[in-house]
């Protein structure tokens, strides 16, 4: 693969982005260049005041760029389906970023709907989201959905299993799961809107220093994290080109999982990555698809 970079997308005018978590780090980042390409960019966020901060910094990048903000609480069903009402009969969406999240929460929490916060925000949320957004997306004629995942998607402890975590909590492992069912979601979303226009992709940013760390906890965690920022991670910007490559590029079709390129996973080209274990197994997709229909009472027939 050739060596790519934020500078091989092409003009994006007239294409209208919605990214979630957009008030700081990777979707920030994925708003900024995108901007800067000419598409209108919605910055979505449970947070008004650290929108129109983001907005700024958006506009520093692209001055005369169109941008609007969305109010949206991903672990709250009715703020998700507010914000995504007001979208779906008046917008179109070219491109739709499912890049909010929480990680490693120290003790369980539970959204306003009783959901395991880290599968409600991460998953259930964006679900639910995606499927009242969806005569948007159905009205671009062209559309991507890039959903970002992580490299913790791989590991044994995500095994989808118990999804709220009601035999036994921890941080990550709840983190590992929810991840993992972002990719098997968006590889049955690829599967079900094989006969539409849109396009769905799963990313994962590699490690980078961005607003997740922020939840944990305790002495060794406190020293390990500005050492881990410096040394081992990449930067937000770095994290943000397999979303940007996902997005817009004409080298990959729908159901592909993108990664950066480096041994390290920290940084690099963008390219195929390689799937948890059992990730592609359709049967799974299915189960995962009729649980979160159940669990957020919101059917989504792409």
């Amino acid at each position: 693969m050739a060596h790519w970079t934020p500078d091989d997308i092409p003009d994006q005018s007239g294409r209208t982005a919605l990214i979630t978590g957009a008030a700081s780090g990777i979707g920030l980042e994925t708003a900024r260049v995108l901007a800067a390409r000419g598409a209108r960019v919605i910055l979505a966020g449970r947070d008004q005041a650290k929108l129109y901060e983001a907005v700024d910094v958006v506009r520093a990048a692209a001055a005369e760029a169109e941008i609007d903000t969305l109010l949206l609480d991903l672990s709250d069903l009715a703020s998700v389906r507010r914000a995504a009402q007001r979208v779906a009969d008046t917008e179109t969406i070219d491109l739709l970023f499912n890049n909010a999240g929480v990680m490693n929460l120290p003790t369980r929490q539970h959204t306003f709907d009783g959901f395991e916060m880290t599968m409600g925000t991460n998953h259930l949320g964006h679900f639910a989201f995606d499927a009242q957004l969806w005569p948007a997306v159905r009205r671009s004629g062209a559309a991507r959905i890039v959903t970002v995942s992580a490299i913790a998607a791989r590991w044994p402890i995500g095994k989808l299993d118990d999804l709220m975590s009601e035999n036994g909590y921890r941080g990550m492992a709840a983190y590992a799961k929810s991840k993992r069912a972002n990719i098997v979601y968006t590889l049955e979303l690829a599967r079900r809107a094989a006969h539409t226009s849109v396009e769905a992709f799963v990313v994962h940013p590699g490690s980078a220093m961005t607003g997740l760390q922020q939840h944990g906890t305790g002495a060794l965690t406190r020293l390990f994290t500005p050492l881990a920022a410096r040394v081992l991670m990449g930067s937000a910007a770095g994290a943000a080109w397999p979303s940007l490559y996902a997005a817009t590029s004409p080298d990959v079709t729908s159901g592909a999982f993108i990664g950066p390129a480096r041994r390290d996973q920290t940084s690099g080209t963008p390219t195929p990555a390689k799937l948890p274990k059992g990730a592609d197994d359709a049967e799974l997709g299915a189960r995962l698809w009729a649980d979160s229909e159940r669990l957020t009472e919101v059917t989504f027939n792409p």
